[in-house]
Parts: C-alpha cells; sequence; structure tokens
C-alpha cells in the first residue's frame, strides 16, 4: 500500500525507517519531511495542518494509510476532517478523534479524565482569569515546590515549576493574563512529585491496546538535568528501573484503567497513547498523556519494535489488534541528540553537516535538516538522533558517542551524560 507519515522531525525519521522496511509498503510519502526522511521515501513539501493539501496529496498519490506524527493535526482534528470526507473516509488515519486528542490538547480534561477512571496522577486545582485570586490564595496556602500548567498546547514550554511562592504568583497570574495565549486560559497548578519519569507507550483502536518498549528520555539541555528544558537530549530503551514488577501496576492501574475510560466516554481513537509516568516510592503516577509518539522516544522505540509495524497499525483500523503480538528486540537502545549551538535559546540554521557516511555502527535519524544542493543542512534546533544498539544501554550508549565522533557541524552540541540516574 502507498503510505504517507506527517510531520518533519526525528520521531517521523524513526517512523519512516520502521514503515519502509515493511513488505507492505510500496511507496512512501512524508509531508513536509526533512533530509532524512527524503532517504527512505518521498518528500512532499506541504504543512501536516493544511488539510485541503493533505487531502489533495492523498488523492493523487492514491495513499491508504496516513500515520499523522505531530499534535498539532490531531488536536485540530484531522481525523474528524478524514471521517466527514466520502473522498476520504476509507483511508486509515492513525491518530485519535479530535475529542480523543482532547487527552494531550487540555490538561484540565486529561486531570478530570484521570480522576473519573480512578488512574493515579498528583492532586490539582484548575484557575481562570476570573478565579485568579483563589490561584493565589491556593498558592499561598500550600508549599512548594509549585507545578504550573498551561491547560493547552504551548509548543512544550507550558509547564514551569516553581520553588518560591512569589515567583509562582506571578508566573500564574503572566500564565492567565495571555503569557502563552489561548493555552493558558486556563492553568492547572499540580502536586510536586519527586521520582524517575518514564515513557510508556500503546497502540490502541480504543478497545484493545499492545504496549510497546519502555523509554526515558532526557530534557534539559545541561549534564546532571540542569538548565532550560528542551524537545529532548536523548534517550534509553528499556530504563533498568522499570522492571516487571513496575509494568505490572502500569498495566493494570493506568494503561487498562485509560483505555476503558476512552471506551467508556465514547472517544474515537485509533493510534498511539503516550503515557508520561513518574515513579514515586515504587508506584507509578501520570504526569500528562500524549496522542501519538513522543520525540526522542520514538528514535529508541522504533528499532527495539522486531514485528512489522504495518500490519499493527492495519489491525488497529480494522478493530482485531487483540489478535495481533508484538515481538521486541531484547538489546537496549539509546540515543543521544546533536544540536544547533545556543539550542534551546536562538540558534543559527543552515550548518553543513559532515560526516554521516563514515557511521556505521549507529542509525541516524535527522530531525532537524534539510537537503540543498547535494549537502546536508542543519535547520532546526535539535538537529540528529543518533541511535545505537547495546546488551545493555550503557554499551548502546557508548557506541553512540563512539558514531558522533565521525559527524559534525558548526557550534554543535550534546549531552555527554544521557542515562546518569540510571544503574
Amino acid at each position: 500500500m502507498n503510505i504517507l507519515i506527517l510531520g518533519s522531525g526525528g520521531r517521523e525519521h524513526a517512523l519512516s525507517w520502521k514503515i519502509k522496511q515493511s513488505p507492505l509498503c510500496n511507496e512512501l510519502f512524508i509531508a513536509p519531511g526533512n533530509a532524512g526522511t527524503g532517504m527512505v521515501g518521498t518528500n512532499i513539501a506541504i504543512s501536516a495542518t493544511d488539510f485541503n493539501a493533505v487531502k489533495s496529496t492523498v488523492l493523487e498519490r492514491k495513499i491508504e494509510m496516513v500515520i499523522v506524527g505531530p499534535e498539532a493535526p490531531l488536536v485540530e482534528g484531522i481525523y474528524d476532517f478524514f471521517q466527514g470526507d466520502e473522498d476520504l473516509k476509507n483511508v486509515m488515519i492513525i491518530g485519535p478523534s479530535q475529542a480523543g486528542a482532547t487527552l494531550e490538547g487540555s490538561k484540565a480534561f486529561a486531570k478530570e479524565f484521570m480522576m473519573e477512571f480512578d488512574i493515579p496522577t498528583a492532586a490539582y486545582k484548575e484557575f481562570s482569569a476570573e478565579t485568579l485570586q483563589e490561584g493565589l490564595a491556593y498558592i499561598d496556602a500550600n508549599e512548594g515546590p509549585y507545578v504550573l500548567k498551561a491547560d493547552g498546547l504551548a509548543a512544550g514550554k507550558g509547564v514551569l515549576i516553581l520553588d518560591d511562592a512569589s515567583e509562582a504568583k506571578q508566573e500564574l497570574a503572566a500564565m492567565l493574563g495571555g503569557k502563552f495565549g489561548e493555552a493558558s486560559a486556563k492553568v492547572v497548578i499540580e502536586q510536586f512529585l519527586s521520582g524517575l519519569e518514564f515513557s510508556v507507550f500503546a497502540l490502541t483502536n480504543g478497545k484493545d491496546y499492545k504496549l510497546l518498549p519502555v523509554a526515558k528520555d532526557y530534557k534539559r539541555i545541561g549534564e546532571g538535568d540542569t538548565g532550560l528544558n528542551t524537545g529532548g537530549m536523548g534517550a534509553v530503551s528499556h530504563p533498568p528501573f522499570v522492571d516487571a514488577e513496575m509494568m505490572a501496576k502500569v498495566e493494570e492501574r493506568i494503561v487498562k484503567p485509560t483505555i476503558k475510560g476512552l471506551g467508556e466516554r465514547g472517544l474515537e481513537y485509533i493510534g498511539f497513547v503516550f503515557f508520561g509516568l513518574i515513579e514515586v516510592n515504587g508506584d507509578p503516577y501520570v504526569i500528562e498523556y500524549n496522542c501519538r509518539m513522543g520525540d526522542p522516544e520514538t528514535e529508541v522505540v522504533m528499532p527495539r519494535i522486531k514485528s512489522d509495524l504495518v500490519p499493527l497499525l492495519e489491525a488497529a483500523w480494522k478493530g482485531n489488534l487483540g489478535e495481533q503480538e508484538v515481538e521486541i528486540e531484547e538489546r537496549s537502545a539509546v540515543t543521544v541528540f546533536m544540536v544547533s549551538g545556543g539550542y534551546p535559546e536562538k540558534y543559527e540554521k543552515g550548518k553543513e553537516i559532515t560526516g554521516l557516511e563514515n557511521v556505521t555502527d549507529s542509525i541516524v535519524f535527522h530531525a532537524g535538516t534539510k537537503e540543498q544542493n547535494g549537502k546536508v543542512l542543519s535547520n532546526g534546533g535539535r538537529v540528529l538522533a543518533v541511535t545505537s544498539y547495546g546488551s545493555d544501554f550503557k554499551e548502546a550508549l557508548a557506541t553512540s558517542y563512539e558514531s558522533i565522533k565521525h559527524i559534525s557541524f558548526e557550534k554543535h552540541n550534546f549531552r555527554t551524560d544521557i542515562g546518569f540516574d540510571l544503574k
């Protein structure tokens, strides 16, 4: 079949890499894609949120399956757009309905959902501009750290963790005053949880589900998890602290009630659920839901799925996912991101990347790159994800760092301590 992947980052290159291996994939298209996706499929220069352009592409290229990478098209309702169009409604679209995507699109909705279905998460209250004074009083009445979350999508910048009450009150007022636009028209103030975070992924049709490899990502720019948050500086799969006992708790307390809740709420959901979790004193709690695969986690999850992904996606669409098996690679996988100098603040693009052809022991997934006149240039903050296998995560990590020595672009940066908090 002809398959279209929407998006342009490392997640989409990793998905493309995996999908292209399937005997069921005839032609692969990526919109808009990057220099890496252009090596495994055909890039199409349209935006993932331009639904009419996506429709034209699907019809022109005889696309039978569309895989939605990023959250924006899902939250904006691309699934509903397809289902409401006579020409598109039989095209398999892997991603939830707009209502289903509200699990990611609204922190308040997600919290209410978790409370209704008794899914463990941090205590919280939500506030709006009309209840600002109550919010300020709530901060005064509680001890820090204070976790402030913009209700809507804020490009990964809508979560603040603050120790100081007066600073938290200033930020609450700023957020409700429009700091993140419509995204912070409502703000959730949440109890701070301390522990190791990890990411669990499930493919579901809203009734059955299949668990995919578990990962742990590293979001901060600096060594030892210091400095500003980024889109992700690296990831490890499988994190050793997530043992069989922990996964049994995750499945019984979180995954099963979430999928059951989707059904009971009548939310159409064919696609991936990303459970952002934290381990606190041996128990898992939900920090957040995402309605798609994570990035940089996809760059370690896809290499650890041994099964053909296309039949699994097709089964999710056709309703027989429960009959499928997912075979997982026993080896560990680690990815390390090479980023532009200055990222996540001001950085330059257009730097020539050299040495990619010399990497033989790792998979290099492109994120912020473009091809121009036969050269690969940097085209974003997070540029390349260097992924390797190993008998354990330390061996995989060492291979990624060895491979990075072969690659160069002006002012590039990467963390040298991915996995520092794992035994």
